[in-house]
């Protein structure tokens, strides 16, 4: 109950003090690139669940049917020039605050994946599904998409092993730190799945 209101809390009062950054950066999407603003796409959630993700669009319009498909490497040419500097600076990912609202996400926990992706999951794999995903975690402050797809998942396995404030804290900092380098925002060809 404690982490659901702070999740609200901390949520609502980020997106009204983004709210002109947000504004800001729809403009930039909708006048150099065609499509819409905003991109959904299906992830699993706690358990399973499936929700929409909902995130600044970054990528051309379409760009899950296109070359790499799901996968995103350093330099992709669907990339917008707008879209690069959103991912750089993970402002693409604010509008996840609206899933956190919503009770589909969490502030940190890990990463929502593809339901194609959890279907391929072992028993223990299926370990990362028990609790709500993040904005932020563990896999994500220790490599992120840089990292193969077997060790992301072990590393939030690992955080779902050994949840406590003191682990949340240390993510936060180094989520902190992440942002103001833009690091391990893409894959080493093991699986950066991150539209």
């Amino acid at each position: 109950m404690i982490a659901r209101t702070v999740d609200i809390l901390v949520a609502a009062l980020v997106l009204v003090l983004t709210a002109p950054l947000l504004a800001l950066a729809a403009v930039a999407i909708k006048l150099t690139s065609r499509g819409g603003v905003l991109y959904r796409q299906p992830r699993a959630g706690l358990h399973g669940e499936v929700f929409n993700v909902i995130k600044l669009r970054t990528m051309v319009a379409g760009a899950e049917f296109i070359g790499a498909g799901m996968a995103v490497d350093a330099g992709d040419q669907r990339i917008t020039r707008v879209g690069a500097l959103l991912r750089r600076t993970s402002i693409d990912e604010l509008p996840n605050l609206v899933n956190v609202l919503r009770g589909e996400m969490s502030l940190i926990g890990p990463r929502p994946t593809l339901p194609s992706q959890v279907e391929a999951y072992d028993a223990r794999q299926r370990r990362r599904l028990d609790v709500k995903p993040g904005i932020t975690g563990w896999a994500q402050v220790n490599g992120r998409a840089s990292l193969p797809w077997s060790e992301r998942i072990e590393l939030d396995i690992h955080y779902v092993e050994h949840r406590t404030l003191r682990l949340d804290a240390l993510i936060v900092i180094r989520t902190l730190r992440m942002l103001a380098t833009g690091g391990g925002l893409y894959h080493r060809g093991g699986g950066g799945f991150d539209l």
